[in-house]
């Protein structure tokens, strides 16, 4: 099979790299992390100019109809330059919803502002008991007239304090675990009934916990079938995770040229410690686990595109579980090389860990997903 990328991707990937490299060393991230939002709005502007915002909406849509190799390109570079940015909470997840389930009302009232950046969305899905049970919602939705009232409590809203619309599930009929009756439905951030606290998380992003008190919304507000927008959940977040799998793979490819590079100018006994074989053969087996993730972050890019919901599940799952290992290998490996340095706020490594740490855990950690794999029968099932 052809990985090669074309022409097009190519140019795609120069351009967002040649970007990030000018805009997003670590000392510019430190400031972007200082500013109100927790990111920079300059910068989300120059992502919307050179058309990332776009990329997977569709022409018709005013975007550029990219597939999702082209997600996988942006997110590489995203992971490599520790972006702060909302790109997975607005284009990938808030877009995906729009994209999916979203009425051509709704694609033309959200997407136009999505593209030029001048509005951001986020995912409220999890509850205080869920974990990562995406059919688990207790957050209600009861019909009042023509639209609904929602009442119910989110936490741990990527991007949550700062989105201008929320994307949020909620339950519209039947008990807490039933796979009916749970609904999607746009929120606008500052509708009355919705009370957000904001705060950073431990990889230097934002989220929020909301509460949502008799917060009305119209029929328009639903995205999809208001009584079965599971499948929905599922196709969309699966696309997230995917694109965590590449934004893992960026995050542990720069993991392991900063700590080579550390290896190579550490000097210890009048030698550079990079020349001690132990420690050699570190660095190997951390090349070895990113090559690992990094093929897997493929087949989780193909798997998007495949038509069975069971079968893409699965693939998207397994991926997550070689991403969640070799994340988690990688980033301890790094730190242990670094030695007690790499655990200060100063160096960049202990940043990465801490991403890699959180990107491990979204939607799933490596033993959930595990288990994911393990209950259709494995990966090659016939």
């Amino acid at each position: 099979m052809d990985f090669d990328l074309s022409e097009e991707q190519r140019l795609l990937k120069d351009s967002v790299d040649g970007l990030l490299s000018s805009s997003y060393d670590f000392e510019q991230r430190k400031k972007y992390a200082t500013e109100k939002s927790g990111w920079s709005r300059a910068l989300w502007g120059k992502l919307a100019e050179q058309g990332l915002l776009g990329l997977p909406f569709s022409e018709e849509d005013g975007g550029f109809g990219a597939g999702p190799v082209e997600t996988m390109i942006v997110m590489e570079a995203l992971g490599k330059a520790l972006v702060l940015e909302p790109y997975l909470a607005t284009v990938v997840l808030g877009g995906g919803f729009l994209r999916h389930g979203g009425s051509a009302a709704q694609k033309a009232a959200y997407l136009p502002s999505i593209i030029d950046g001048s509005k951001t969305l986020a995912f409220a899905q999890l509850e205080k008991n869920s974990r990562y049970d995406l059919g688990d919602v207790t957050t209600t939705a009861k019909k009042n007239g023509a639209g609904y009232v929602i009442d119910g409590e989110k936490f741990v809203v990527i991007h949550g304090d700062t989105a201008d619309t929320l994307i949020v599930t909620a339950r519209t009929k039947g008990g807490r675990h039933d796979r009916a009756g749970v609904g999607v439905f746009l929120v606008p951030a500052n509708a009355k009934g919705v009370s957000i606290k904001g705060y950073p998380t431990q990889d230097g992003l934002r989220a929020a916990d909301i509460t949502f008190s008799g917060v009305e919304v119209g029929a328009d507000a639903v995205i999809g079938d208001a009584e079965n927008g599971l499948p929905l959940i599922e196709r969309v977040v699966d696309e997230a995770r995917i694109a965590l799998c590449a934004e893992a793979v960026g995050a542990m490819e720069e993991s392991l040229k900063t700590t080579v590079e550390y290896l190579k100018t550490r000097n210890q006994f009048g030698v550079a410690i990079g020349t001690f074989q132990s420690l050699q053969h570190r660095a190997s087996d951390m090349f070895v686990a990113l090559e690992q993730a990094r093929s897997m972050s493929y087949f989780a890019t193909m798997a998007g595109t495949y038509t069975d919901p069971k079968e893409r599940a699965t693939a998207v799952a397994a991926a997550k579980v070689q991403i969640g290992r070799s994340a988690r290998f990688v980033g301890q490996q790094s730190i242990q090389l670094h030695g007690g340095v790499g655990m200060t706020m100063e160096f960049k490594i202990g940043h990465y860990f801490k991403r890699l740490t959180m990107i491990e855990s979204l939607f799933g950690d490596a033993d959930y997903h595990l288990r994911r794999v393990s209950d259709q029968g494995g990966l090659l099932n016939d």
